[in-house]
C-alpha cells in the first residue's frame, strides 16, 4: 500500500536530512562515523533539494530517480553499517536504523502520484 504522497515524502526527506546533520552533535559521534553521517546527510539534502517535487528547489531529478535512489541508499546504508562499523555498535545500529526507516519510506511512498496533498 503506498500511501505517503510526493509532498510529505519531501518533507520526509528534509526531516531525515535535518536528522542526519544533526546527529553527530546529537549523539557525539567523532571519527569517520561524525565524518560520514554529514556526508550521507549533505548528500540527502542535496538530492532533496534537486528533486522534481514541490518541496524540491531547482527540481530537476524525476521523483522516480530519487525514488530508485533512495532505495539504492537504504540498502547500501544497512551493508555499510556491517562493513564501516563493526567494532562500533552505536554506529551499527544507527545506520542499520537509518537504512530502514529510508527504505520503509520507499516501500510506502507513491512515486506515481501527481497528488501533492501535504500532511
Amino acid at each position: 500500500m503506498k500511501f505517503i504522497l510526493p509532498k510529505n515524502h519531501g518533507i520526509i526527506n528534509y526531516l531525515l536530512a535535518v536528522i542526519l546533520l544533526a546527529s553527530p552533535s546529537l549523539f557525539g559521534f567523532t571519527g569517520l562515523l561524525a565524518i560520514f553521517t554529514y556526508a550521507i546527510g549533505t548528500l540527502h539534502l542535496v538530492i532533496t533539494l534537486l528533486t522534481d517535487y514541490s518541496v524540491g528547489l531547482v527540481k530537476v531529478i524525476p521523483f522516480h530517480v530519487q525514488g530508485s535512489i533512495e532505495f539504492l541508499l537504504g540498502i547500501l546504508l544497512i551493508a555499510l553499517a556491517y562493513l564501516l562499523f563493526t567494532n562500533n555498535a552505536e554506529g551499527k545500529l544507527y545506520y542499520i536504523i537509518f537504512g530502514t526507516v529510508i527504505l520503509l519510506t520507499w516501500l510506502f511512498t507513491d512515486y506515481k502520484s501527481k497528488y501533492e496533498l501535504a500532511i
